[in-house]
């Protein structure tokens, strides 16, 4: 089961950090979440994983992924968590350009044209990854129904996806480390 306070605890143990950062949006910050120390952590991994199917739980897509290589890890996780429930969900990856060579895809794994997909992200401040995710998983005729993070900043994501018809649903925000955006 998805433990949220456990989450929080080993987020601000391993990939909270203070100083001077520039964002992949361009914002300066003065903190830095670098989700990875919990993604690719065996702790992390199953607790974002449980977090997550719990919240796709009434409305089970065919596949979950999202823009390579933030979502790999997550989508990885989630998979194998679900497999071992006996969920047939699968995973895929968007790739931040077409490859050049083999298929020229630009979304790889089991997926096809009329798929219901969930978009997953690991840190969302304006949502550009994912939005850009959205956009290339529906050229290639996939059904986004969702798009989930781990933690939200809190800086215009949720209104950047309600714009285009997207509800940004979090496993956490910023204010659950006492941070105000």
């Amino acid at each position: 089961m998805y433990d949220k306070n456990a989450l929080i605890d080993l987020v601000r143990e391993k990939a909270l950090e203070f100083g001077d950062f520039t964002l992949a949006s361009g914002k300066k910050a003065s903190f830095y979440l670098d989700c990875r120390k919990v993604t690719l952590d065996p702790q992390g991994a199953n607790l974002i994983a449980e977090g997550i199917l719990d919240l796709i739980d009434e409305n089970m897509p065919d596949a979950i992924g999202g823009m390579a290589i933030g979502a790999d890890p997550i989508t990885a996780s989630i998979v194998t968590i679900a497999g071992q429930r006996g969920l047939g969900l699968r995973g895929f990856i968007v790739r931040k350009e077409a490859k050049a060579h083999g298929k020229g895809r630009q979304v790889e794994g089991p997926v096809e044209p009329g798929d219901s997909v969930v978009i997953v992200e690991d840190t969302v401040t304006t949502g550009g990854s994912s939005l850009k995710a959205i956009e290339y998983a529906e050229a290639a005729g996939l059904k986004v129904q969702a798009v989930i993070a781990i933690i939200d900043r809190l800086e215009g994501g949720a209104e950047a996806f309600a714009a285009k018809g997207f509800q940004l649903q979090t496993l956490l925000t910023v204010r659950d480390f006492g941070i105000e955006p």
